[in-house]
């Protein structure tokens, strides 16, 4: 095997391997910098052994001994440095003293599975005394394995940005030494609602990149549906994360079809559903039927998993069940309140009643300080403006909705529908 090969052997081992790694060396050291740390050091051994000695039957295996030796290194040197103040303290006679750090054979053999480790080190990076941000770069260096630059070019930001973030947030997390496990009781719940939206955080920005010259970004929503699976797998018995499951799971099925050649964003009515992944779909509708088993029919996610679900099951979009739609938008807005829930309702209200309907809840919304710049109100405002024939009114809408959007893909759409309702002599008006 060449270098070359070795290397991409490597570096493919390493994003399967690397979370676990991070989750069992945070068990043992109690420090999810230091995990990875050590876990980077048996990256930097792999590299410097493997293409020499060849690649060892278990590379995982390999990696994960490798780095606790280093872990069981640093154990006992922390170890003889207690022993040492504790010895200096007894001279002293101050009567302190220190905690000594806990034998490493001991710490080693301590109970707790991989799948343990794993739901600990999603915790503590998605936990609430991080920034929406710091948590985002933060889970995917640890659980997705990606570099600091994969993360910088994911969201268009600077690589620096993303690396001062991440250094930030281990620091946070070891000054507010925030343990390395998972809450219990009331607590669970709070925390779990911060991990789900972490995740959904990273698809959606996969699924509707926010900025640059992509309609999509495919990598993010491949991750953040597999830190979904994982997260289904290690809490079975939680309905909201079988319907974020659920909704990733339909929404992704959507990916061929929602670009066109060149890159060109086809909308969902537009879609060819051949193109629809039906294997993805069935696996959602499971999720789905399995967070509704468990009794989360009613949850936020399993909501919105039944929004996305009316559409897979419709062969046509002629068939899709506006009215079913409208009803879980306004389960979805009682549930859980907002203008963005408020705005797609008035969407679904369109589609089951008339634009009309739409409008009226549509113009309630103009004055929503939250949605001052957010493109899709004057999209959608504009989309419903054209089916009632007002198409000066939603050329104007169209333009500001592409002043306000930072996609340039998108951008050339809502352009394009601004050109489309320059109304032409002895054309149609409105229609009766």
């Amino acid at each position: 095997m060449s270098d070359s090969e070795v290397h991409r052997t490597i570096d493919a081992v390493w994003r399967i391997e690397a979370a676990r790694l991070i989750a069992g060396l945070a068990r043992l050291v109690r420090d999810v910098g230091v995990a990875e740390e050590l876990a980077q050091d048996a990256l930097v051994a792999a590299l410097e052994q493997w293409p020499k000695e060849g690649i060892p039957d278990n590379p995982g295996a390999w990696l994960m001994a490798t780095a606790k030796h280093r872990a069981i290194d640093l154990l006992r040197r922390k170890e003889r440095l207690a022993h040492k103040l504790e010895q200096l303290g007894h001279e002293l006679e101050t009567g302190a003293s220190g905690a000594a750090a806990p034998a490493p054979d001991a710490v080693a053999e301590r109970d707790g599975t991989i799948e343990d480790d794993l739901l600990r080190l999603v915790f503590t990076a998605c936990h609430p005394v991080l920034s929406t941000e710091a948590r985002v770069a933060l889970t995917l260096r640890l659980l997705g394995g990606l570099t600091t630059d994969e993360i910088a070019r994911a969201f268009l930001v600077a690589d620096s940005t993303v690396a001062q973030r991440i250094v930030r947030a281990k620091r946070t997390l070891a000054k507010a030494q925030v343990p390395f496990e998972v809450p219990q009781g009331p607590e669970l719940a709070d925390r779990l609602s911060s991990v789900l939206e972490v995740v959904y955080l990273i698809f959606n920005e996969g699924y509707a990149a926010t900025a640059g010259d992509d309609w999509m970004r495919p990598a993010l929503c491949e991750e953040a549906l597999r830190l979904g699976r994982i997260l289904a797998e290690l809490v079975p018995k939680e309905p909201e994360v079988h319907g974020l499951v659920a909704l990733m799971e339909i929404q992704a099925s959507r990916a061929a079809a929602r670009t066109g050649p060149g890159g060109v964003p086809v909308l969902l009515l537009d879609q060819d559903r051949g193109r629809w992944d039906q294997l993805l779909i069935r696996r959602g509708l499971a999720a789905l039927e399995r967070a509704q088993e468990l009794g989360g029919a009613g949850g936020g996610y399993a909501l919105q998993a039944a929004i996305a679900a009316c559409h897979a099951r419709a062969r046509t979009a002629a068939e899709t069940d506006w009215v079913r739609i409208a009803a879980l938008y306004a389960a979805l807005a009682r549930r859980t309140p907002s203008p963005v829930v408020e705005l797609n309702r008035a969407v679904a209200l369109s589609m089951a009643f008339g634009p009309a309907t739409g409008l009226e809840l549509v113009d309630q919304l103009t004055e929503e300080p939250s949605l001052r710049t957010y493109h899709l109100l004057p999209s959608v405002r504009g989309d419903l403006l054209a089916r009632v024939g007002r198409l000066d009114e939603a050329r104007e809408e169209f333009v500001r909705a592409a002043a306000l959007t930072r996609n340039e893909r998108e951008r050339a759409v809502l352009l394009a529908r601004a050109a489309d309702c320059v109304q032409r002599p002895g054309e149609a008006g409105p229609p009766p």
